[in-house]
């Protein structure tokens, strides 16, 4: 009897105390994280396809890219437009590939893919990404090198939604560093940029986030004394913090409002760490040149806490 194949391919658990993780072949993400019974990752079923993203990486670029196009070195490059609907290519190219396992323990294991050059993207990449829970929660790292002969354009991000157990986030409480927000046009690529003081999204005290609508960039992002940058969520006794490091200098704040399962809309608040900003491979903000042999790293990660009375 053949039994059909998971949509996201082969499944790699971790567990550390009362933590669990899944991490998935196909994309090479992360589909589940929990502590306890709190599903701390808005996530998807093993017998589900991936969709919005979910824990997804975003590699060799984040979010969106105008028209697909980009000029690198006096080349002209064209991409697939993967958001056909704005005319944009989106996400990167990895996030349907198949990865494979290079190293799995109880509670790690390090994902890996050759991204070869293809249309648009005529450049190879040797990628790794190391998922690994501990006392202070999931840590994630990125490795990407060179593996071509000519230096590359990069840049990464990946797609997490976090949930503290509501059935939706209007009363959940934010906290998020960014001094500046991104503006927009309607195809959602950068036009300009404001501070976000006296504004709706300025988030760097906590409030509640109430029925505010977030598919937005911030960037200029203040970071603790370790160096890194924390986005907080609050309410129902729990506490997540998403901390990404400095490699990692913009970051989407997404409440799913257009996601087109209505029943997953505002369930979790999409907290995605960008190491460039979206369309960077036609403006060049944040973008990363990658000379032959060269690697790069980037990490982030979850701490989930319960309060004393914590649900």
């Amino acid at each position: 009897m053949n039994i059909p194949a998971l949509p996201s391919g082969e499944q790699y658990e971790l567990s550390y105390r009362d933590q669990r993780a899944v991490v998935v072949e196909v994309g090479g993400g992360l589909r589940a994280y929990s502590c306890g019974d709190w599903q701390v990752l808005d996530g998807y079923e093993a017998t589900e396809m991936c969709s919005g993203a979910r824990g997804q990486p975003l590699i060799p670029w984040p979010n969106r890219l105008r028209d697909g196009r980009y000029s690198f070195n006096g080349e002209q490059h064209q991409l697939p437009l993967s958001e056909p609907e704005r005319r944009n290519a989106i996400h990167g190219l990895v996030r349907w590939a198949n990865w494979t396992c290079a190293e799995h323990s109880s509670a790690r294991v390090v994902m890996h893919h050759a991204l070869r050059p293809q249309p648009g993207y005529p450049f190879a990449l040797d990628l790794r990404i190391e998922y690994a829970l501990a006392d202070d929660g999931l840590s994630v790292r990125t490795t990407a090198t060179n593996a071509g002969s000519e230096a590359c354009p990069y840049g990464a991000g990946v797609h997490p939604y976090v949930s503290v157990g509501t059935p939706t986030i209007d009363d959940v409480v934010v906290q998020a560093p960014g001094a500046l927000r991104l503006t927009t046009d309607d195809r959602e690529i950068p036009v300009g940029e404001e501070r976000v003081e006296g504004t709706a999204f300025d988030f760097r005290r906590p409030r509640r986030l109430g029925n505010m609508k977030l598919d937005t960039a911030l960037a200029q992002l203040a970071r603790d004394t370790d160096g890194r940058a924390r986005v907080v969520v609050s309410g129902n006794g729990r506490t997540v913090s998403i901390w990404f490091d400095e490699s990692y200098g913009y970051l989407m704040l997404f409440t799913g409002d257009s996601l087109p399962d209505a029943g997953r809309r505002r369930r979790s608040l999409g907290v995605e760490p960008m190491t460039c900003a979206p369309n960077a491979f036609a403006s060049g903000d944040g973008l990363q040149m990658i000379d032959p042999g060269e690697t790069v790293s980037a990490s982030w990660g979850i701490t989930a806490v319960r309060d004393a009375a914590g649900a």
